[in-house]
């Protein structure tokens, strides 16, 4: 059915290029989930430009089922529909281990392809989890609130004053690629002081990539370059004095390292976001669109899906993450809060979807051009002096 009539929503869907980045490459563009962006914009009034801008800077296009990225691919097997990922050098080198082969092709995604069709989701998904592999059965993720627990002591609560939200914040981020950093991005647009924790030997990921999408999402943060393993001791003081910490890796590694929220010294209100691929699994690995996919993100008709928009559940995640930091903080804070990509995108699927039209699709345009971000270490002094400030202050 092809509505005639396009509404409000499927106009802000097609302006601003997720119409044009969703469905397959050789057809229309999709107008399914137009729904979504009008949510998202309840939550910040540029949702448009942080769903659509990555791809802007990229200059991606749809891919139906290939993902605008390329890593992630949308596959047909016995009894479904799954989402495989191959982003990272890893994940291709264990494929040949998921096909139980000696020798795999350049290409892999045929052979991958043939296995997986003749495969039960369920057995595909469990696999390539043994494998460290990105994977995920179309919907098999929840909607569910990001999770909440009592991690210290609350903080007063203060009235709202005409200074920006969060003026005053200290954001230890800990994440990397595009989650958890545009969560730090929106809240030092808010007023607060957000320092990016990166390993010498590990950076994120992003700054090997395109260095406008780097500079967009991490532009006037501090970098602090430390090492995770020597320097345990100068890390654990950024994360005694923070506000709030953004967490994106596996909880354990933290852990191991006397790292984790309940190993650093108590801060009244302190609030301790960890970001994760999968609701109740931390060490299960997820990207952006094999995590759309598990939360039943996906444009097309339930026979034929295909990507929404470009790796959609990272920058939802971003939003609703910045989103339950502000509502902690209104509670006094003390808090430690689990969102999951999955998740949050099977809460944004469960949205109605629209029918089909014929209507402009334009390519997404591209962010203003932001201020180079630091370079990797560039601030440890001038955040080594916040530490000790911080130390003489009052919590």
């Amino acid at each position: 059915m092809v509505s005639s009539t396009p509404t409000p929503s499927v106009r802000n869907w097609g302006s601003s290029g997720l119409a044009f980045l969703t469905g397959r490459p050789d057809g229309p563009a999709d107008f399914s989930r137009a729904n979504v962006l009008d949510r998202a914009e309840r939550v910040v009034a540029d949702a448009a430009m942080l769903l659509a801008g990555r791809a802007a800077l990229l200059e991606l296009r749809r891919g139906g089922r290939v993902s605008a990225g390329g890593a992630t691919r949308l596959l047909a097997a016995r009894d479904g529909w799954c989402a495989i990922t191959l982003s990272r050098p890893d994940d291709v080198a264990a494929v040949p281990a998921l096909l139980h082969a000696d020798d795999v092709p350049a290409n892999p995604w045929p052979t991958l392809q043939r296995w997986v069709a003749a495969q039960p989701v369920a057995a595909v998904v469990e696999r390539a989890g043994l494998l460290d592999i990105p994977a995920a059965a179309l919907g098999e993720a929840a909607a569910t609130a990001p999770r909440i627990r009592p991690l210290g002591p609350k903080a007063p609560t203060a009235p709202k004053a005409p200074e920006p939200l969060n003026t005053g914040l200290l954001v230890a981020d800990l994440s990397s690629m595009w989650a958890g950093p545009l969560c730090g991005h929106l809240l030092a647009r808010s007023g607060a002081t957000v320092v990016k924790v990166e390993s010498p030997s590990r950076p994120d990921g992003t700054r090997a990539g395109e260095r406008g999408f780097f500079d967009w999402i991490n532009t006037g943060k501090l970098s602090y370059c430390v090492d995770f393993d020597r320097q345990v001791n100068e890390l654990r003081a950024l994360l005694a004095v923070a506000d709030v910490v953004i967490e994106g890796s596996r909880p354990a590694a933290l852990a191991r390292r006397g790292l984790g929220p309940k190993d650093i010294e108590p801060r009244a209100g302190r609030i301790w976001l960890r970001i994760a691929g999968h609701d109740g699994c931390p060490g299960r690995p997820a990207f952006g669109d094999d995590a759309a996919v598990a939360g039943g993100l996906v444009g097309g008709s339930a026979g034929n899906p295909v990507f929404c928009g470009d790796a959609i559940a990272d920058p939802l995640t971003g939003l609703a993450a910045a989103q339950a930091v502000n509502e902690s903080r209104g509670r006094g804070g003390g808090e430690l809060i689990e969102v999951s990509l999955a998740a949050v995108a099977a809460s944004y699927a469960a949205l109605p979807t629209i029918p089909n039209c014929d209507h402009p699709a334009p390519a997404p345009t591209i962010p203003p051009a932001a201020k180079p971000a630091s370079e990797l270490g560039a601030d440890n002094d001038a955040v080594r002096r916040l530490i000790a400030e911080r130390r003489c202050l009052p919590c």
